[in-house]
């Protein structure tokens, strides 16, 4: 359908929506008819300054004022365009009114989102408008979860078909969270009954898979030669979505499993982490301390050129299956701002310009764009690589 513009940022006068907007600027085919979009016009002009002087001959956007509390002007924003990308979050908070107005508007929708409510609760709510409109919805395009669902997709295409297979996760990380994570965080950690109660709500509508079994690997694994490191199991959104796409894909067998860890280098580490989350997950449920832990950052802030630039991950996979074994490796920048920026501007990318296998409703990266996502990524600079075993 012919639309006033290809693609809008939402949250453009944000800390992570400004690096989006600039990376997207430079990315951009030549006659790109794009717009960033917020709640203050002069913020937005200010953003479209900077966005000129850092990528001078590149399309020039247009400007789009919408609040999410203004439903009328959100709807507007969606009719508008093929896709929009959102960097506006928390996403419990702020995120409803948009992704709604996408599944009825059948435009494309991206966000940032490592929120396991929000996302449960967008299926429950607005899967099956998407469905009916043919709209994508598309959460976690940003370290929350790209590396780990294309990585474990990555990998799951290096071992044979149709046999029972086993895919572990390990996560390193440098890189200073971002505001918007700390505030999702701390939010989720405060009323758990509510995640528990959304899980539950979108398991009876999903329903198991004919025939096929997927799940998420809870077991405790102290240690891995592969990351090098001492590990513990991550209760985060990624081993979700990576159970997501294998059950959308025969590809990942009959039988699927997927383990998600974090790697430290020493024990001592691992133990100052767990006590670490420990004590959020204590003080967020105490108002006064919540409150302390929120004005640590504001959504919106970020860190300086130096810190960003030390920023950098890596996620190592071990996959098994049909006595085979493969070990891959996923690499990026500063995994909450630099990384996060590209992954979403590329999503965004391939969901309007690549020629993609046809999807609708509620969707993973690995589902909806998979290999050409990867190629997008890997143009940008990300690794995908497949180790050599006796190094691994």
């Amino acid at each position: 359908m012919r639309r006033d513009h290809d693609i809008v940022l939402f949250g453009a006068t944000g800390f992570t929506g400004g690096l989006t907007a600039r990376y997207l600027a430079g990315r951009l085919p030549a006659g790109a008819r794009w717009a960033l979009a917020g709640r203050d016009r002069g913020k937005l002009e200010d953003v479209r300054e900077r966005v000129a002087a850092a990528a001078p001959g590149s399309p020039v956007p247009d400007l789009l004022v919408a609040d999410v509390a203004d439903p009328a002007s959100v709807r507007r924003l969606a009719a508008s365009t093929r896709a929009v990308a959102s960097t506006v979050g928390p996403y419990a908070v702020h995120g409803e009114p948009l992704v709604a107005a996408c599944a009825a508007e059948g435009t494309d929708y991206l966000d940032l989102c490592g929120e396991p409510e929000f996302v449960d609760r967008m299926y429950a709510e607005h899967h099956a408008a998407a469905v009916g409109s043919g709209a994508r919805i598309v959460h976690a395009c940003g370290f929350d979860s790209v590396p780990h669902d294309l990585g474990a997709l990555f990998t799951v295409q290096r071992l044979p078909e149709g046999v029972p297979l086993h895919v572990e996760g390990f996560v390193r990380a440098q890189g200073a969270p971002s505001g918007g994570t700390l505030h999702s965080l701390v939010g989720a950690f405060a009323e758990p009954g509510r995640a528990l109660a959304a899980a539950r709500r979108r398991r009876a509508l999903e329903g198991t898979v004919p025939g096929r079994r997927v799940r998420v690997d809870r077991r405790g694994l102290p240690r891995t030669r592969l990351a090098r490191g001492w590990t513990l199991p991550l209760p985060t959104l990624d081993p979700r979505v990576v159970v997501r796409s294998a059950a959308a894909s025969e590809r990942y067998g009959p039988d699927f499993t997927y383990g998600h860890y974090a790697a430290f280098r020493r024990p001592v580490s691992a133990v100052a982490a767990a006590a670490g989350a420990g004590g959020l997950l204590a003080a967020a449920r105490v108002p006064a301390l919540r409150d302390r832990l929120l004005a640590l950052r504001a959504p919106g802030e970020g860190p300086g050129d130096a810190e960003l630039a030390a920023g950098w991950f890596t996620v190592h996979f071990a996959g098994r299956g049909g006595g085979r074994r493969v070990y891959t490796r996923v690499s990026g920048p500063d995994p909450g701002y630099l990384g996060t920026a590209v992954m979403l501007a590329e999503s965004a990318l391939c969901l309007v310009h690549d020629d993609l296998p046809p999807t609708r409703g509620q969707v993973t990266t690995a589902t909806a764009m998979g290999d050409a996502l990867i190629a997008r990524l890997r143009a940008a600079g990300f690794g995908f690589d497949v180790l050599d075993p006796a190094g691994a």
